[in-house]
Parts: C-alpha cells; structure tokens; sequence
C-alpha cells in the first residue's frame, strides 16, 4: 500500500546529492499532482488541455481524507511528505488540488521546498469581484478551507457584501464515493434555502465541479459557476516556461491520446474502483 500521507522522507533528495540532470532530462520530468482523493481531477483535466506534451504523477490520499477533519499539524505532516515522495518519484513541479491543503500547507510547502514550482489552488472568489462583483455570491467550500486564515483573508480582501459562505460538511466524501442518490440529497439539503438569491456559485472544492449539473438543477440554469482550475492551469504553463521546464518532445507526444501512458494514478487506499473513475472522468472530459 502506497501510503505517501505517513512515509518519512529521504532527505539527501533535499540536500542536494541527487543526480544532476540534464536540461531535456528535467524537462521530461512528471507533473506531480495531490488530492485528499480523486476530485482533484477536474484540476488535471484543465492542465492536460494547455500542457498536453507532459507526463504526471496524480496521488489521491484517499486513506486520510478528508483533510478536512485534520488539525493543522497532520495536514502540514501528509501534505510535507506526499510532497517528498513525489520529489522522489521525479517531479518537477507540484500541484496542490485540494483547497483545504492549499490553504493550510501552500506556504509551508513553498518555503521548505524553496526551488520547486508548487502551484495550488484556491477558490475563484477573486474572479467574483473582478467580473460579477454586483451579484449574490454564494462560496461552497469545505469546513477546513473556511476556517483557513488564506480563505479569510481572500474574503475579506475581495468581499463585495453580498457573499453567503457554506460549509458543505461531507459532501466531498459523498462525491468521492459516487454515490448519485446521496449526493442528491445533501445538495438539496443544503442548497434549497439559495434558491432564487444568489447568482454566482464559486466551487471552493475540486470536487465540487463533478456536481455542477447537480447545483443547477436546485438553484437554477443561470446560475454562474466560479473555478480556479482553468487560471491555476495557465499559470502552471506560464512558471514552467519561466523556469525553462515545459516538456518540449512533441514528437513523442502529438499522436498518442491514451492517457494512462501519460498518467500514473496512485491511490493511498489502493482502491482499483477510484482509479478506474478517476480514468473514465478524464477520458469523459477530453472527448468534450
């Protein structure tokens, strides 16, 4: 069982006596990408489309999620390690898919691993003010990213007055499992008192996207939706050819269209079950 969350960490690989490679050999390093599960899917989705010559390592912690339940310290602690392995397991570059990780490890991620790209997510509410700032907002996020001083701290910076917050507590956990008539009724648990206020949904979870049908049948077709995934994707585009480390072997890459050659799925649970939805979302989505 591959168990990243809790395996220590070889620490030459931080030291710097790991081989030194060549420019090509770098760039042809994996993309490593983290989730307390498979949602973080509708992240890699939006990368694959600007950064289709690359390979990735997708890691789906489904043996400690939710994070969200985590104090402080056991999400720095998983998040400090998956990270490690990763580096381990030749990435170039990391990409926290999961908000409530992003808002708690980013920063201690970002200074420890202080010459490694780590790009992560956060929820769209930036975009709110920018381009639908007059309009009711309502944010689903997790309990963890909202208790999160880096939430908190976005809110309060971009708050146009007219934002209701709500903790959507295990629907994340309802996703993952896929099971259709419980996320059905925990969306209209929830959502059913929004109806007919707000105009704008920012999906504060990367789970989240997976239900967007499920949203507007309860709040209505016009309901606008808010997603960091497709920004977060163009900005990992634009530091990996700052740093000279986009993957420039076309030649390799322009006819082949299986992704399972250019992906390596692994879940922390083992489960075969994940893997294979997180397979058919992916193939769902670049077909669209």
């Amino acid at each position: 069982m591959v168990n990243w969350g809790q395996v220590p960490f070889d620490q030459k690989w931080l030291n710097g006596t790991c081989p030194q490679l060549t420019k090509k050999e770098k760039q042809m390093e994996n993309i490593g990408i983290f989730d307390s599960g498979i949602g973080g899917v509708t992240v890699l989705k939006e990368i694959i489309k600007v950064l289709p010559n690359e390979n990735y390592i997708y890691y789906s912690d489904s043996k400690n999620n939710p994070y969200g339940d985590k104090n402080q310290e056991e999400i720095l602690k998983i998040c400090d390690n998956i990270v490690a392995n990763l580096l381990k397991n030749n990435c170039k570059s990391i990409v926290i898919a999961c908000n409530t990780a992003s808002a708690i490890a980013s920063s201690f991620l970002r200074e420890k691993y202080n010459d490694l790209p780590i790009i992560a997510i956060e929820p769209a509410y930036k975009m709110v003010h920018d381009y639908s700032y007059d309009k009711p907002t309502l944010i689903m996020a997790t309990k963890g990213t909202i208790e999160s001083e880096k939430f908190n701290l976005l809110l309060k910076k971009y708050n146009n007055n007219k934002t209701y917050i709500l903790p959507c507590v295990g629907l994340a956990d309802k996703i993952e499992d896929g099971n259709e008539k419980e996320i059905k009724q925990v969306l209209k648990l929830e959502l059913e008192k929004y109806r007919g206020i707000v105009k704008n949904v920012v999906l504060g979870c990367t789970h989240y996207p997976l239900v967007k049908e499920g949203i507007k049948e309860i709040l209505g077709e016009n309901i606008e939706f808010f997603d960091g995934s497709p920004r977060l994707a163009l900005h990992l585009k634009e530091i990996l050819k700052e740093k000279n480390l986009l993957n420039e072997d076309f030649e390799n890459y322009k006819n082949d269209y299986n992704l399972e050659n250019k992906i390596k799925f692994i879940d922390s649970s083992n489960d075969i079950k994940k893997e294979k939805r997180f397979f058919e979302i992916l193939e769902k989505s670049s077909k669209k």
